[in-house]
């Protein structure tokens, strides 16, 4: 399975900084200079009672789904609260209908894809916070968007660490967090 795990150069790697990511498993991106991935659904062990887990997102060593359901009071309060996250720095998206990606998870809750029309929601603001023009990432955006697989199979997608990667090589930005956050549990 460690063949199956390949590690990517990242943003900023000629400017002393090196970070490595995956194109096969999600990882969070901050800050408005970036394009955002799905929320994660992955736990780790409570190291206070190890019959207990709690949130670790991004957690490749313990990926699954969250199983709640639509009428789960922990799922609604965690949606709510995303969307007011999400509409407090994006506040154009208040009331908007948006791609179910863009607030919940995927079954291992670590999909490095995303639907196009959830960045295609996020190119303003990342434009915004490079100072570049829109019209250059949504062209860089469109250029990220892979087919169906074979034509047929799955819906088209967006790898967000492909696109975060070539967003800094063409609109390199010094002033961007060029890294991952911490994602140990």
């Amino acid at each position: 399975m460690a063949a199956a795990v390949s590690s990517q150069r990242q943003p900023g790697e000629g400017r002393g900084c090196t970070i490595l990511g995956s194109g096969l498993i999600g990882q969070r991106w901050s800050g408005p200079e970036w394009f955002h991935g799905r929320p994660s659904a992955a736990t780790g062990i409570d190291p206070n009672d190890t019959a207990k887990t709690l949130a670790v997102p991004y957690n490749a060593a313990n990926s699954g789904v969250s199983n709640l359901g639509p009428t789960s009071k922990t799922l609604i309060e965690r949606l709510s609260t995303d969307r007011s996250a999400l509409e407090a720095s994006q506040p154009e998206l208040a009331g908007r209908p948006l791609p179910a990606d863009m607030l919940t998870a995927s079954g291992s809750g670590l999909d490095p894809d995303i639907s196009p029309a959830d960045p295609a929601l996020q190119v303003a603001r990342v434009a915004q916070a490079r100072g570049i023009p829109i019209a250059g990432v949504n062209e860089l955006l469109q250029h990220h968007i892979t087919g169906r697989s074979l034509g047929i199979f799955g819906e088209p997608r967006v790898n967000v660490l492909a696109l975060n990667l070539a967003l800094d090589e063409k609109y390199p930005n010094s002033s961007a967090s060029l890294q991952l956050q911490d994602q140990s549990p």
